[in-house]
């Protein structure tokens, strides 16, 4: 392509700038073919989240124009090669392609980001995906119809008998069989002061939708803002105690996690703890630094100090998304909002609008005039007035429902929020909901509950503890003893820190989801509650509603003054955790000396205990000319006519074994057992 008419270096011509992913689109060409082009006229776009601007967009629109029509037609050799068939069924995902190709998915998935298609791989191929696929490795992508009708049929069946016995667990256990894209639904965490608030209130009052009537309530805990005829679902958390909350009850919410920074600030406690936070409910981040408007603003070294957390910048090679944004200006809250998006798209948010209604609470309260009252999200099905709701703790019929906007309305669709009124009883935020047939079957589950929740009660609550993670051994997991450490000084912690990491092995794993300086505080004992860890603390003490909390949810919380004593106790429940060696013990030897037969029983051996002890509950083997012919438990032991547990050697004694009739005088009967044996960390190590 010739490209002495173009400037070389930036273009700074145009206001409004497009991401190269966007303009690949526009243009439909494949993002890397428009890098390579772009990197032919001088400018500078590392991958497909960089920007450029209108006027170098209008360039190259002309240039490819202008290349196309110049361009002599000549029949396409390849094109009529044959191409290797590739036939998958509706809905099978990228990985699957890939692994029919003999590619790694991530590969595959590399390829598509290049052509402009933000997929995972577990992302379901469509006729686009398909074609760019067949396009990049020269095959023929065909995707068939799956018949789904006989299977729908049966499953229809199954279902309608399952409601007959157990209408309210198959409520709940309902799958769901049409996926459509649904909002994304934003938690934004942060320090204290580093523009959360702000950030929300901008959002919303330059939001469309805040302009029209009744505007956005601002005490029902969501809102709903839209950004390029796409919505978004804010959660109106306090911070990331609220977030952990839910959590601990089983109720994921939250479908992307803003991260905000101020510039000027940097990276503080809270900004880790809410990182954390993050972490252990394995959610998507994206990282806002703020108030980059302010003079001491220094959004790199906010990075750097990211980076050491491990959120890698994109444009330092990693894969955490981070906007620079002034929340009180408004600076870059469009890209942010775009970046949501983005995220929300390549997560491939779906829902079933046709499913059975089900979600959680995220605030409820018992007003005077209305009643018990419940904010929720929905997060499957169409909820609709006069809907019977079964909760955790209470029930109810809807009565009526108020949207974001404060306008009643007859249905709620997935991940938006509603008011509902016409509930029992004021329910706990991180209740789940699903709608059942009537309300008998609603009062009979909540009785159920509730009378099983006294029972529980009564009974000390099992959380993790050294001395009881083994029980995900018995499960067959891979035992993890999960701690929150915190310490007086940060030199002690990084000490302690790395101790610890050293006492993991294969077989168990140590993961400290939290550290900090400072006291054991509520929040501390709330990621605790949700994560099932223990609570580590040295030089320090837990406040009074840490201690209260940890007493209510019967979490562990120990405390040392010596290092050495809290390595020790670390040490020991990690080898407590480790399987234990099995080991074969012999316990004695006998000869068989002659052989009986006995009515309705079969042989059994006339014995002399050689050396050591026969017992009757050990295991045998029959060795005969040194040859194990067989292995076995033992059926009967007797001493002339009497049973007996135990015979020693010099004694003689009668044997028989089960399932083993071929004995012979001068076998030779060894008796065993299977011992285990305690491991240490030194065997593995």
């Amino acid at each position: 392509m010739p490209t002495n008419d173009f400037p070389k270096g930036e273009w700074h011509l145009g206001k409004r700038k497009l991401r190269i992913y966007e303009l690949a689109k526009m243009l439909d060409i494949s993002s890397k073919d428009l890098l390579q082009i772009l990197q032919d006229l001088g400018v500078e776009a590392k991958s497909h989240m960089s920007s450029i601007d209108m006027d170098t967009a209008q360039i190259i629109e002309e240039t490819l124009r202008e290349e196309k029509e110049t361009k002599p037609s000549k029949p396409d050799v390849e094109a009529v090669a044959v191409k290797e068939a590739i036939e998958i069924k509706e809905g099978s995902t990228v990985e699957v392609i890939a692994n029919r190709l003999g590619k790694p998915a991530m590969t595959m998935v590399k390829e598509l980001i290049a052509a402009g298609f933000m997929v995972p791989a577990n992302a379901i191929v469509d006729e686009k995906i398909a074609n760019i696929i067949s396009e990049v490795y020269n095959v023929d992508v065909k995707i068939s119809p799956a018949d789904l009708e006989k299977d729908i049929e049966k499953d229809m069946e199954r279902k309608e008998e399952e409601i007959k016995a157990k209408p309210v667990e198959v409520a709940r256990q309902t799958k769901p069989r049409k996926l459509l894209p649904r909002p994304p639904i934003v938690t934004v965490m942060g320090h204290v002061d580093h523009g959360k608030t702000t950030l929300l209130d901008y959002i919303r009052e330059t939001n469309v939708t805040a302009r029209e009537a009744g505007g956005i309530t601002q005490h029902m805990g969501a809102s709903v803002v839209e950004h390029d005829g796409k919505k978004i679902v804010f959660l109106d958390t306090p911070g990331h105690e609220a977030f952990t909350s839910m959590r601990a009850r089983g109720a994921k919410v939250t479908d992307i996690v803003v991260l905000i920074v101020a510039a000027d600030d940097g990276v503080m406690p809270q900004t880790i703890e809410a990182l954390n936070h993050a972490r252990a409910a394995n959610t998507p981040i994206i990282v806002a630094i703020n108030k980059i408007d302010k003079p001491a603003a220094k959004p790199d070294r906010v990075r750097q100090q990211l980076a050491d957390l491990g959120l890698i910048p994109e444009n330092w090679g990693g894969d955490t998304i981070m906007v620079d944004i002034s929340a009180k200006t408004g600076q870059n809250v469009d890209q942010l909002l775009e970046m949501i998006l983005l995220v929300a798209e390549m997560h491939e948010l779906t829902a079933d609008y046709d499913a059975n209604p089900e979600g959680v609470v995220i605030e409820a309260e018992l007003d005077k005039g209305k009643g018990a009252v419940a904010t929720v999200i929905v997060q499957q099905g169409t909820l609709r007035r006069g809907d019977v709701l079964l909760f955790e703790t209470t029930w109810g019929r809807v009565r009526a429902m108020i949207d974001h906007l404060g306008r009643n309305v007859n249905e709620v669709t997935p991940s938006m929020p509603a008011e509902i009124l016409g509930l029992e009883d004021v329910p706990q935020p991180g209740e789940r909901f699903v709608k059942v047939e009537d309300e008998k079957i609603a009062r009979e589950a909540v009785e159920q509950y509730l009378e099983k929740k006294r029972h529980q009660e009564m009974q000390t609550a099992k959380r993790a503890s050294f001395e009881e993670l083994f029980e995900q051994m018995k499960k067959g997991e891979k035992p993890t003893l999960r701690l929150i450490l915190k310490s007086d000084v940060q030199g002690t912690l990084e000490a302690i820190k790395s101790s610890l990491l050293r006492l993991s092995v294969e077989e168990v794993g140590i993961e400290i989801i939290h550290e900090g300086v400072g006291g054991i505080t509520e929040s501390d004992t709330m990621l605790a509650d949700a994560s099932n860890a223990i609570i580590v603390g040295f030089n320090v003490r837990p406040d009074s509603n840490a201690r209260r909390l940890a007493e209510q949810k019967g979490i562990e919380i120990r405390l040392y003054r010596t290092i050495y004593d809290l390595l020790d106790d670390v040490k020991a429940a990690v080898e407590g955790m480790l399987a234990p060696r099995l080991k074969e013990q012999i316990l004695g030897e006998a000869e068989i000396r002659a052989v009986f037969k006995v009515p309705k029983v079969g042989q059994v051996a006339g014995c002399y205990v050689r050396e050591g002890i026969i017992r009757r509950n050990a295991k045998a083997r029959v060795i005969r000319d040194g040859i194990v012919v067989w292995e076995g438990p033992l059926l009967s032991l007797k001493r002339f006519k009497d049973d007996v547990r135990e015979v020693s050697a010099g004694y003689e004694c009668g044997i028989g074994l089960a399932g083993f009739q071929d004995l012979k005088e001068g076998d030779i009967l060894e008796a065993y057992e299977i011992v285990e044996e305690k491991r240490h960390l030194s065997d593995v190590s």
